[in-house]
């Protein structure tokens, strides 16, 4: 009879040491993105996360074991060259035995364009320009088409957004400045954000914060991971489905608490959360520098300071990346608060749990800054 049980139990270690050589080798670049993989794949495997929590995605510098991941992987699930630079021209070569899955080349994604000089119009987000929305009309907040299942909170106040064209964002500022003044902005600053964002795509890569978003990109997962993997395509499909309605769940509860707050103008460090400023209606109304990697001069924060003052800004929201002397500055003689906001999620654990937490996070964030009133 032992001798039985031993052989039992061998036989289970070779079959789960089976099951886990089976499971497709995928790697997935930042949190946001490995958390809806994770999702997918649960109950099957694990996917590799590239680059860990805190790290820029736009400078990250690649380790042995990463190379060694994306050199061994059947799967790779990216943002796109709008935010993974370092990617752009070696993926071909870094992973050529695997699928390269893009987020912002995912039909049905909602994609919009760069706000060029970091200062907009309140809910100025235009939804046009060719961008795909035949998943989802991004302004009704439709999730029927991802099969999310419907839910009942009101988005009516969205389609209020003023929908002005991009071309007006430098001269509708709402007050007169001299333009003269941007001459010590940095205007390499502006080429480099070009470069952060695709060797000038006009393509705003951010597009993780948008939840309609996940559920899009979390069905692309599925599909190619059952085309390497067939015989766990049904898994991946119920475990997509599963997601995608727990990502509408959050969707409605996160429009609910932020509803409060729409209206209440702000400024963020970089422009970072365009496709969760628009999935919410809230009211951005400029960043702090027009790229994240190049402090702002004398001259922008004036101007900034002045974006404060004339449209009333409530908060002033810091990135925990950057340095928050620049935050002191812009602040010095309003009455605006400081806020910290975190597009990548930097102290959340990664995982399947992850893109949940980060979206949660934001909205939580948001409302302890703009909901406290002087």
């Amino acid at each position: 009879m032992r001798v039985l049980v031993q052989s039992l139990i061998v036989s289970l270690g070779l079959v789960s040491a089976s099951a886990a050589v089976a499971a497709p080798k995928v790697t997935a670049t930042i949190p946001a993105v490995h958390s809806i993989v994770s999702g997918v794949m649960d109950g099957v495997g694990t996917p590799k996360l590239l680059i860990p929590g805190g790290a820029s995605p736009h400078t990250y510098s690649l380790k042995p074991s990463d190379a060694q991941a994306l050199s061994e992987a059947e799967l790779v699930v990216w943002v796109g060259p709008q935010i993974e630079t370092f990617l752009v021209e070696d993926l071909d070569t870094l992973a050529p035995k695997a699928k390269h899955l893009a987020m912002t080349g995912v039909d049905g994604i909602t994609l919009l364009e760069i706000r060029e000089g970091g200062i907009w119009d309140a809910h100025a987000h235009d939804h046009g320009d060719g961008h795909d929305h035949d998943a989802h009309e991004h302004k009704e907040h439709d999730h029927d088409a991802h099969d999310h299942g419907e839910h009942d909170h009101d988005h009516a106040k969205h389609d209020d957004h003023d929908h002005e064209a991009h071309a007006k964002h430098e001269d509708d500022h709402g007050h007169e400045h001299d333009h003269a003044k941007h001459d010590d902005h940095d205007h390499d600053s502006h080429a480099k954000h070009d470069d952060h964002h695709g060797h000038g795509d006009e393509t705003d890569g951010h597009v993780w914060l948008d939840p309609a978003n996940a559920v899009v990109l979390g069905k692309a997962v599925a599909e190619a991971l059952s085309a390497i993997d067939p015989d766990n395509a049904a898994t991946y499909a119920a475990n997509q489905q599963a997601q995608a309605a727990r990502l509408a769940e959050l969707d409605a509860a996160t429009a609910t608490r932020l509803e409060a707050v729409a209206d209440v103008p702000f400024i963020v460090f970089h422009d970072a959360y365009q496709y969760f400023e628009a999935r919410y209606g809230l009211s951005a109304v400029g960043s702090v520098t027009v790229s994240a990697d190049v402090a702002p001069g004398a001259a922008r924060i004036r101007e900034i300071q002045e974006r404060i003052k004339d449209r009333g800004a409530k908060c002033v929201f810091a990135e925990p990346q950057f340095e928050p002397r620049v935050l002191t500055a812009v602040l010095e003689g309003s009455e605006a608060k400081s806020g910290v906001l975190d597009p990548v999620g930097s102290d959340i654990d990664p995982g399947a749990g992850f893109y949940p937490a980060l979206i949660t996070k934001l909205a939580d964030d948001m409302i302890a800054c703009l909901g406290e009133q002087s």
